[in-house]
């Protein structure tokens, strides 16, 4: 009964939705719902290859929104914006959470099934992926010769090329300490950011001091939310080694790759090291 006495079914309907529009809904204009749904152009007649190729294009996406992110944060740390560098990578560890969430429908592949829809990628693996590649470059994992497979598409290799010659996160992150006062040394601040980035003795040594000193200071909750980002970067690299393994065994990858044994050298390798080497010395 209502307030007054009359029955509920006397209360008002709720409104009808807005069904009429003259060309596409409003939903279809923002989200391109209907170019997503129809990328999908599988190779082969076995069912499992559309599974394949939605949860590949689905880690593009999610590859895409990092990066985003990370710059995000990149920029945030060289206006000295802590709280926006940390919201950023909050997201992105929500997102990577998401993102290796999407191993699940691969991560049971028996050999027989991957092997039924295998060949139509042909040369393809996702090293080849330059959303990845921007991922990795911003991580500090950098390699010029990461450029050569994309030459063939102009506006793809000037992107990547652009983010290679550009300090990754973690060289924002560590520039920004020493402008905080922090000892980190001019060899790491001022190296050649199109290399790859190598662990330093002095730089374990700041975060060291970072963590041993008090926690809520900005330094130490952009370190944790570094480490949350690490963390589940080398959970993506190991549940990619797993999922590889249970599908393919020992065989060389596709694309030319080690398989196997290339993403074993993957997972070994820490995202920032010297996070977690510090911790020994806390």
């Amino acid at each position: 009964m209502s307030p007054k006495g009359h029955p509920l079914s006397e209360a008002a309907e709720p409104e009808t939705p807005h069904l009429d529009f003259a060309g596409t809904t409003p939903y279809e204009d923002y989200v391109k719902a209907d170019v997503l749904t129809h990328l999908q152009q599988t190779l082969s007649d076995d069912p499992g290859e559309m599974v394949f190729l939605v949860t590949t294009q689905v880690m593009e996406l999610w590859f895409t929104v990092i990066v985003h992110e990370w710059e995000t944060a990149a920029k945030a740390l060289r206006s000295d914006d802590v709280p926006a560098a940390v919201a950023a990578l909050k997201r992105s560890v929500r997102e990577l959470d998401a993102l290796n969430a999407s191993w699940k429908p691969l991560g049971q592949l028996t050999p027989v099934q991957f092997n039924s829809y295998r060949s139509a990628l042909g040369e393809g693996s996702g090293f080849q992926s330059a959303m990845y590649r921007r991922m990795e470059f911003l991580l500090g994992e950098k390699s010029a010769s990461m450029l050569v497979p994309h030459r063939g598409a102009p506006r793809v290799h000037a992107e990547l090329e652009k983010a290679l010659h550009e300090p990754s996160l973690y060289d924002e992150a560590l520039r920004f300490l020493a402008r905080r006062g922090h000892p980190v040394p001019a060899s790491v601040l001022h190296r050649d950011v199109a290399g790859r980035y190598e662990p330093s003795d002095a730089v374990e040594s700041v975060w060291s001091a970072i963590y041993a000193g008090d926690q809520d200071a900005e330094a130490a909750r952009l370190g944790e939310a570094l480490t949350d980002v690490a963390e589940l970067v080398w959970r993506w690299r190991n549940d990619h080694l797993v999922a590889t393994r249970r599908a393919m065994g020992a065989k060389p990858g596709t694309g030319g790759s080690a398989g196997v044994a290339w993403l074993e050298k993957r997972a070994r390798k820490n995202v920032f090291p010297e996070l977690w080497t510090a911790r020994s010395h806390v």
